[in-house]
């Protein structure tokens, strides 16, 4: 049996600030070290740097259990136990772990600025299926049968999902009544492998767009 231990190009290092998994801006982003990255290993890891009020979506892993260990900030997972009917949410600080078992529907929200945070799974590549994905593909005249939801109203309300939404908010949502007004700031594109860029980072109760001109926001509903 071939194993990457007997290869000629064998390598036991990587660097995960050298493989860009999503960045909404400089200051959310995440990188990653999975078996693509490095042949040799056994598990993989997401490294996760967010600002406060931002969210990792809901989504759920069909091949893989995971730990989250905070290294620096706080943030708050959140897990759906699907035996007891019953949402298990914990508030994590540094040192701290908490365990997403496999196949359960949960999310992780930054608490404070400047999180830093690992996402550790036990096998080298995890399939991952987005809520945001989900959401969008169901048929609103299904969920109108299912439970009675009324269609136009859930068309409306999956619309801004116009893609896989990674770190919350989605691109181009706007949280409240107002939208910001159309001056000073660009957001670059997301997507993997993207360069950093040097747009400024939220400050403290604000949330930035990116595809869209303006200004930061209060951020809704998550007030912490």
């Amino acid at each position: 049996m071939n194993s990457p231990l007997s290869s000629p190009a064998l390598t036991l290092t990587a660097d995960s600030n050298k493989h860009i998994n999503y960045q909404l801006n400089p200051c959310n982003y995440i990188t990653q070290v999975f078996g693509a990255q490095l042949p040799v290993i056994p598990t993989g890891f997401f490294n996760v740097h967010m600002t406060k009020g931002f969210i990792i979506q809901p989504h759920w892993h069909t091949n893989a259990s995971e730990v989250v260990f905070v290294i620096s900030g706080e943030i708050m997972t959140s897990v759906f136990n699907p035996f007891t009917q019953q949402l298990m949410t914990y508030r994590l600080t540094p040192g701290q772990v908490s365990v997403l078992p496999k196949g359960w529907f949960h999310w992780i929200i930054a608490l404070s600025e400047q999180t830093h945070f690992l996402t550790i799974f036990d096998v080298p590549t995890p399939d991952i299926v987005y809520g945001s994905d989900f959401l969008k593909a169901i048929p609103p005249e299904v969920l109108n049968r299912a439970y009675c939801v009324d269609e136009e109203n859930y068309k409306q309300a999956v619309a801004p999902l116009q893609e896989s939404v990674i770190l919350g908010p989605p691109p181009g949502c706007v949280c409240g009544d107002v939208p910001p007004s159309a001056q000073g700031i660009q957001y670059p594109h997301h997507g993997g492998h993207q360069a950093a860029t040097s747009f400024p980072c939220p400050s403290h109760g604000q949330v930035y767009l990116h595809d869209y001109d303006g200004q930061p926001y209060n951020r809704y509903p998550y007030s912490y």
